[in-house]
């Protein structure tokens, strides 16, 4: 037989769910200012000197099967490994695991005083090789790895009192990390924050596995409105933590006397800290310089040192509240911030706000400082050629007058990369630059001196001549004007595209405060299998709420969520049938998490836009939501402040208009972040309105339904939205 099909053929949805186009990224895990860690293709650990060129194996694979390793951490001092296995996740970053520590100076492994199992975190000092870990709640330090562990606190206590991690809502919606303590530069000092979640009301739901009864998983968690965990910073003294037990570092006082919620710490020194504190009402932040006083043996952050940052139109900072880059006077910082004219950007702060020095401006966003040094600060924007969802690397030389920026990545490889991360070295010497788009990603390594590219760390060669044999979609980013807005979009347009022919239109949502979809980034999604073989546009647009834009578009969504974001979705579809070649008879929307409440709100519109919609772990009230998340853009849900639009912002209330859709709700059962409760509290309204709707929930699945049931999920959309579309199984 003949094969007469030997051009590029369309992407299947098998090709999306067995990954078969992923691209790779490499990060150096740099351990000086010229030499960093990397797993080698057959899993050795390897150590890259970047002067010399030259690799050595540190580890080797059969030494990290005896333990079953999965992952590494090495002392700063190169002394020792520790090896973690049985890893088992619980939250979105928090996971216990076990670890062995081998010494690399002897070789084998530390049999003396050896670690427990279901460690929480561990960590190695930044010189020698002291350890810290959290286990059961509570700190533990070894002054080396063969020595008994100090215990630095007792009074950790499952759901109850936290040491050194954080609890569900910090985790989650605060520190984006699973640790909360932190070294100080020497390692003299360790810094951790305790939480108390003693009278936080807990979310319990059942997890079904496989025994006769379910097991109740239980959680503190404050929903909006609800009791707050407390928080309190202790530093204790390293070298003699028996004798100098842990110190409080005082709460300033304007925000100690209300609810408030600890942001971040920034070691300055060995003997000066930087904490940073959030009044409950998230508009007001404040940012103490805390130095040790040695005749009182104490902690003392006093008000000169304290600096306030306050926003009149929205809340503080952008998903967080940015933190401070220290320069080498110990005393002033780098700091991303709003400008007068609502655009975030980086101020030089030398003793006070007020008289903070704008580094940066323009009508485009500084997004991340990556180092500050002597005489440079590297950081990432939107600037160049006007587009929001570009992330390109500059630098500032300090001290030059004018002061001379400059664009490391702009125009490297113009076509292929504008959206770019970063890894320095120790001391900033060398630097890794990691593209994700738009074409295919690569990652080089760069020398700070001259910026000059040194080599290649990862071209995903082989992920580029395996696409040659596929028919992609073309996309398109572009932008929409519409009642003095801008809307940014990107479309996927099938291989074939003929402007003249009709096409079912699928939107994309997700439209969360301070998000974005539209980015200059490369993928191979389930939206790019339906583009490419199913012959339908999508279109992903970032409406008012999102980021990186200005506070005008973010801040409009304040304490009216479920409003703007849905507005700008129908008025982009509005502008996309006016292009001509959408059949505006089979059109979508679909989205996960607070994608899945946009989607069900635009349904329940009653709009008419839309023929039929898919909702993933969907939020449907605020009031069911953490309190961190929702308070910081939506106040409280209490008649003085903003109740009202909390009851009128729900799916619920919009129940009757789903009748003239069709719309298909999922929900992972043991989903710890959007319970599951939200989609039970949709499909009840919907029952009592008489609506006929489809709905799969995944058993004992958690918010991003993962593994073989995200390939049921992935499936049971497609199948629904065929048919929607009237396409052909």
């Amino acid at each position: 037989v003949v094969n007469t099909d030997d051009g590029p053929r369309a992407l299947t949805l098998e090709d999306y769910l067995n990954g078969n186009f992923q691209y790779k990224t490499f990060f150096p895990y740099w351990v000086s200012d010229n030499e960093y860690l990397h797993q080698s293709a057959e899993d050795d650990i390897i150590l890259y000197n970047v002067e010399m060129n030259y690799p050595t194996t540190i580890m080797t694979n059969s030494t990290m099967k005896q333990v079953n390793a999965s992952n590494y951490v090495l002392s700063s001092d190169k002394y020792f490994i520790a090896l973690e296995s049985n890893y088992s996740k619980l939250w979105r970053y928090s996971y216990t695991a076990s670890y062995h520590i081998y010494d690399l100076i002897y070789g084998g492994f530390v049999t003396e005083n050896q670690l427990p199992h279901k460690i929480q975190y561990i960590s190695w000092s930044p010189v020698g090789h002291k350890l810290v870990y959290v286990y059961q709640n509570n700190i533990y330090l070894k002054q080396s790895p063969r020595e008994a562990p100090i215990r630095i606190t007792s009074d950790g206590k499952q759901n109850e009192i936290f040491n050194g991690i954080p609890d569900w809502v910090y985790e989650e919606e605060m520190l984006a990390t699973k640790y909360a303590l932190w070294w100080s530069p020497s390692g003299k000092y360790l810094a951790y924050v305790q939480f108390n979640d003693s009278d936080i009301p807990v979310i319990e739901y059942s997890y079904f596995g496989e025994d006769q009864y379910p097991r109740k998983i239980i959680i503190p968690y404050p929903k909006a409105g609800a009791k707050n965990p407390t928080v309190k910073v202790f530093i204790v003294d390293t070298i003699n933590p028996e004798a100098f037990g842990p110190k409080e570092v005082p709460v300033p006082a304007v925000v100690a006397s209300s609810d408030h919620y600890f942001t971040w710490l920034t070691w300055v020194t060995d003997s000066r800290i930087c904490v940073q504190w959030l009044k409950r009402i998230q508009n007001f932040s404040i940012l103490a310089i805390c130095d040790f006083k040695e005749h009182s043996n104490n902690w003392d952050c006093p008000e000169n040192q304290q600096h306030i940052e306050e926003s009149q139109t929205g809340w503080a900072g952008g998903f967080f509240v940015s933190t401070p880059y220290f320069t080498s006077d110990s005393s002033s910082y780098y700091k991303i911030f709003s400008d007068k004219n609502g655009y975030k950007h980086i101020h030089y702060i030398n003793g006070s706000v007020e008289n903070a020095i704008q580094i940066t401006s323009g009508e485009w966003e500084a997004i991340y400082i990556f180092r500050v040094t002597n005489d440079a600060i590297f950081y990432s924007s939107n600037e160049f050629e006007g587009y929001p969802g570009r992330r390109n690397i500059y630098k500032i030389s300090i001290g030059s007058k004018p002061i001379r920026k400059q664009c490391i990545t702009c125009n490297l490889r113009k076509e292929r990369c504008q959206y770019y991360t970063a890894r320095f070295s120790e001391l900033s010497k060398y630097y890794a630059l990691i593209c994700y788009g738009p074409g295919i990603p690569i990652s080089t390594l760069f020398e700070n001196h001259g910026d000059r590219e040194l080599r290649v760390l990862e071209d995903n060669w082989e992920l580029q001549s395996a696409l040659q044999e596929i028919k992609l979609p073309k996309e398109e980013i572009n932008k929409l004007e519409v009642d003095g807005i801008t809307l940014w979009y990107k479309m996927l347009l099938p291989p074939q595209f003929d402007r003249s022919k009709k096409y079912p239109l699928l939107i994309q949502v997700y439209g969360g405060p301070c998000s974005q979809n539209v980015k200059e980034t490369f993928s191979i999604s389930w939206i790019t299998y339906l583009a490419s073989k199913e012959g339908i546009i999508v279109a992903l647009v970032d409406g008012r709420g999102t980021a990186y834009q200005g506070d005008k578009i973010l801040h409009a969504v304040y304490r009216r969520l479920g409003v703007y974001e849905v507005e700008d979705q129908i008025s982009a579809v509005k502008k996309f049938i006016e292009m001509g070649f959408i059949d505006e008879k089979r059109i979508a929307i679909w989205g996960w998490s607070y994608g899945g409440y946009v989607t069900s709100l635009a349904l329940g519109s009653g709009s008419g836009m839309f023929k039929c919609g898919m909702a993933v772990a969907p939020v449907s009230s605020w009031e069911y939501y953490a309190s961190i998340y929702t308070e910081r853009f939506m106040g409280l849900p209490v008649e003085s402040d903003n109740l009202e639009h909390y009851k009128n912002s729900t799916v619920m209330a919009r129940a009757k208009n789903f009748q003239n859709v069709k719309y298909l709700l999922i929900h992972g059962t043991a989903d710890d972040n959007v319970h599951f409760q939200n989609s039970a509290q949709i499909a009840k309204a919907l029952v009592n309105a008489q609506v006929d709707f489809q709905a799969m929930w995944y058993t004992d699945q958690n918010h991003g339904i993962p593994g073989l049931s995200s390939k049921h999920l992935y499936t049971h959309m497609t199948h629904f939205l065929k048919q929607c579309f009237s396409l052909s199984e």
